[in-house]
């Protein structure tokens, strides 16, 4: 049975969001474990692209699982390097040394 997308869950996973520290990196599949869905990466970014419609949320810690950004969102980075995220390159942030250890 497919799971539906409601608002407790989407807030559940902004909560998540929430607790990621200044100057510190999520990965969309680390969002989805510390939520119990092990395997809904892709719903966590889902619900991260829709997350202003439910207030203010830290999205732009949240990064894919080698630390790339979210495509076309060009403000991503200048927020990541305000709150002093190193970066590898211009589209990946520095894992070892910026991943939040939850």
């Amino acid at each position: 049975m497919k799971k539906i997308m409601n608002e407790q869950l989407i807030y559940e996973i902004l909560s998540v969001v929430e607790e990621i520290p200044v100057g510190k990196v999520a990965t969309y599949g680390q969002i989805a474990r510390l939520t119990g869905r092990d395997k809904n990466a892709r719903l966590v970014g889902k619900v991260l692209s829709q997350a202003e419609f439910y207030g203010k949320y830290p999205c732009h810690r949240v990064v894919n699982h080698a630390g790339r950004l979210a495509p076309g969102w060009m403000e991503q980075r200048f927020l990541l390097l305000e709150e002093g995220v190193s970066f590898k390159d211009e589209n990946h942030v520095d894992m070892k040394g910026n991943k939040w250890d939850c």
